[in-house]
Parts: structure tokens; C-alpha cells; sequence
């Protein structure tokens, strides 16, 4: 059975922050030597990042406290309490959002809620607020996917793909919130200085069901899933709570390894589903960051195709799970070039853990232009920017 998803959703806080202001004041933060202030200009001069967002306005970015080395204090405690003010509202707000941009698919008709995050909890939990403010049926069965890192999103759309093959009539709202700001580390270890370089935060949402898309939209039809854990990398990449909020292990080993297990786990992935590398039509990589990009790109000789994921990266950073939902949402509003677009995505996160899913573009009237360039321009009209969450 045929399973798609039919709109996609996405959404930033209304605060942004040019990626070399940020640089500037973590300089100004740290009041580094030399020698670490050489790796904070260059990490963050090479990031391919341009712009982040983040729930927490300039006065509080350092929330609340003193500039300086002092940010360590803030507790997990009132960390939390501000992702739970900002993320309620943005949980709310995409769920409205792709509600009202997909007129096939009504509230009455959600059955189930996906909310997937990993940068704070609470409960009663985001599923909660959407079934009241949206509102939803308060029978909707609900599950969370939580703290699985960048990868997030995969599990969800693996669930839902799951839950509507096995119920016919099953239509599922995916929700997914990462305000990776609020866990900022002004430290000078390595870790903290490339958390604070990449991550950012933004919100998405996502309709599926087994329904016939509306022939004049296009769909992404959900075909196959695949998750690996890839050998002697478990302390490369790790995401734990700290006392000072959620600590992030983030070594620069981390493309080098993708890199060298990529096409141990993408070649039987694509063979045990009827394709190989050429057939892709587009390739839909999580930009964890510009190095990943850039490896993935030479390893698999993709030329130009990873266009979209360094528009995502340059415009609004590294917001783990969500991420991957932007770069799906570009080229899912870009103009068809088929009726049947295959689509590669994959995602990286703690493990280190490997995700993939094969995914189709359908379209009923496919326009033969070029896209390319529209790449260019897509995430300013594609996404919205919250109102003041703070």
C-alpha cells in the first residue's frame, strides 16, 4: 500500500542572528588566546552558514546571564522551562499551519500525532497542546519520538509510514520542535565551539496517509527505510544531559567517518530496492555540516544535486531533526520535472546512526525546466518565521 505524505509545514522564531555576528560575540564571550580565537574564526568563516534562528531574542542569548564564561551556570532546570514556553507554542503553531495549507486534510480527520524533538521535555507534552489548541479529536493515539538526535525525523516518517499501512484509513500528523539555542556552551572546548557554530533552531510538521494525492499538487510517496549503526563511532557523536543543559560530543572525525561507511550502507540499501545511484533525481542529505556535504558530494560524484541541502545549511544552520524536513520541503514545492522523481534522503546522528529512506515525487503535470537556480531562492518563501515567543 501506497503511503504519502501531502504537505509539509516549516517554521522559524523570529529572531535571527547573521552567522558572523555570532562569531564576533562568541569571541567576545570567551576572551579566547590566540590560538583558540585562529579555530573559532575559521569554524565559523567555513561553516556554509549565512543566518540561524533562535527563540531567544539578543538580550537573552546568554540567557539571562552576565556575558562571559558564566553562561556554564545556567541550570538544565531553566533551560528547560524556556523550551517548554517556546516549544509549546511553536508545536501549535506548524500543526495550524500545514493544516491550512493542505485543504484535502481536515483536524477532524488526524488519527494519530508523531511529535519527535530532542532538546527538551515536558509534560503533559506537545501532543497534549495540539490536541487542545489545534484542536484535535482527544482520541488521536499519540507517540513521541524523543532525544534521538538529528536522525529524528526518519522513525517518525518510518512510523507513520507503518501505522497507515496497517490502517487503511489512518491519517498522521507529524510534529517536530528543536531549540538547540537554548543548550548554547560558551566554553573554548572543541565540542562547544562547533555546537555553538551550527546549531540553531525551527519547527516542522507533516500530513500522511495512504489517500491518492491531489493531482494538482505534488506528494512525496513514502517507498523504503533503512537504519544502520556504524562500527567504532559510538563517542564521536553523543548528546547527554548535563547539569548546564544538554551537552553535544561532536568530533571532527565525523565526516571522515560517514565518508568511509557511506557506500558499505547505501549500495545494499538501493540494490535490496531496485536502484542504484543513477537513478536518484535528487539527493535529500541532512546538512550536519558543510564538511558532510562536501564529503557525501565527492564521494558519490553528485555534482551540483546537493544544491538544496547547502541552501537549508546557509539560511538556517543545523537544527538537528527538523532539518532534513526543510531540505524534503524545498523539493517537494519545487517544479516537478517528472511524474516520478526518486529521492534519497539520509540523516546522521548519535551512534553514530546512519538513516536512509527511498522516497518518490509524484506529480500528475511535470513541467520540464531547470530547478537549480530556483534552489537558490526557495527557503525565504517556503518558510515562515513565528511571532515573538518569549
Amino acid at each position: 500500500m501506497s503511503v504519502f505524505v501531502h504537505q509539509i509545514a516549516c517554521q522559524v522564531p523570529q529572531y535571527p542572528y547573521d552567522q558572523d555576528t555570532l562569531r564576533q560575540k562568541m569571541l567576545q564571550w570567551l576572551a579566547p588566546d590566540r590560538r583558540t580565537a585562529r579555530i573559532i574564526n575559521r569554524i565559523y568563516k567555513e561553516s556554509g552558514i549565512q543566518t540561524r534562528y533562535s527563540v531567544l531574542p539578543d538580550t537573552g542569548i546568554t540567557l539571562g546571564l552576565s556575558d562571559g564564561p558564566c553562561e556554564k551556570t545556567a541550570g538544565t532546570g531553566h533551560r528547560n522551562a524556556l523550551y517548554t514556553e517556546s516549544a509549546r507554542r511553536l508545536y501549535v503553531d506548524v500543526s495550524r499551519q500545514v493544516l491550512a495549507e493542505c485543504r484535502d486534510i481536515g483536524p477532524e480527520q488526524i488519527t494519530h500525532l508523531i511529535t519527535v524533538s530532542c532538546t527538551g521535555f515536558f509534560n503533559p507534552g506537545p501532543d497534549y497542546e495540539i490536541i487542545r489548541q489545534v484542536p484535535l479529536n482527544p482520541t488521536v493515539q499519540r507517540f513521541h519520538i524523543g532525544f534521538m538526535g538529528c536522525y529524528g525525523a526518519f522513525p517518525a516518517m518510518r512510523l507513520a509510514q507503518s501505522i497507515c499501512q496497517a490502517d487503511p484509513g489512518a491519517c498522521v500528523l507529524i510534529v517536530d520542535v528543536e531549540l538547540c539555542s537554548l543548550h548554547l556552551q560558551i566554553q573554548s572546548d572543541l565540542n562547544s565551539i562547533l555546537g555553538g557554530a551550527l546549531f540553531a533552531d525551527g519547527a516542522a510538521a507533516l500530513l500522511v496517509n495512504s489517500q491518492s494525492p491531489n493531482p494538482a499538487k505534488p506528494a512525496l510517496e513514502l517507498n523504503h527505510f533503512s537504519t544502520t549503526l556504524l562500527p567504532n563511532s559510538e563517542t564521536d557523536m553523543a548528546w547527554t544531559i548535563g547539569d548546564h543543559g544538554f551537552e553535544m560530543i561532536l568530533s571532527p572525525q565525523v565526516p571522515r567517518l560517514i565518508e568511509a561507511n557511506l557506500l558499505d550502507v547505501l549500495h545494499p540499501s538501493l540494490q535490496q530496492w531496485g536502484h542504484s545511484v543513477s537513478d536518484i533525481h535528487h539527493w535529500a542529505v541532512h546538512p550536519g555540516g558543510k564538511a558532510i556535504l562536501d564529503r557525501i558530494e565527492a564521494l558519490l560524484m553528485l555534482e551540483d544535486q546537493l544544491t538544496i541541502s547547502r541552501s537549508v545549511l546557509r539560511d538556517y544552520g543545523n537544527m538537528s531533526s527538523v532539518t532534513i524536513l526543510f531540505v524534503l520541503q524545498m523539493l517537494l514545492n519545487q517544479t516537478a520535472q517528472s511524474t516520478q522523481e526518486p529521492i534519497l534522503a539520509m540523516a546522521f546522528g548519535p551512534g553514530l546512526t546512519m538513516e536512509m529512506g527511498l522516497l518518490h515525487k509524484v506529480s500528475s503535470a511535470p513541467l520540464k525546466v531547470s530547478t537549480h537556480s530556483k534552489a537558490q531562492r526557495t527557503s525565504e518563501s517556503c518558510v515562515s518565521t513565528g511571532d515573538k515567543l518569549q
